[in-house]
């Protein structure tokens, strides 16, 4: 179970503090799309250490080293998949 935390709208004031919450998902709810998308590209643990960074210190900017994490697993993931689809189009080209 992922945790979707809000993004705080931005200003051109001087920004006060985030309101960073946890949302639990309740079981009758279905799965958000980009929660199963993070789970299924092996993702989610850096995905969840960004949040938990987030709930606990309301500032991105004490989170770069995680967001950093997360967002190479996810460009590791899609080169990984973006490889397996070139690898599959070269198969079927192959079979013609």
């Amino acid at each position: 179970m992922f945790y979707r935390l809000p993004v705080p709208r931005m200003s051109t004031s001087v920004p006060q503090g985030h309101t960073w919450t946890q949302r639990v998902k309740k079981d009758d709810e279905e799965e958000d799309p980009l929660d199963q998308l993070i789970s299924r590209s092996g993702c989610a643990a850096s995905h969840f250490a960004v949040q938990e960074c987030m709930a606990q210190h309301q500032d991105w900017r004490q989170c770069q080293p995680q967001v950093q994490a997360f967002k190479d697993c996810m460009s590791e993931q899609q080169a990984r998949r973006q490889e397996e689809l070139q690898r599959r189009q070269e198969q079927a080209g192959a079979h013609h």
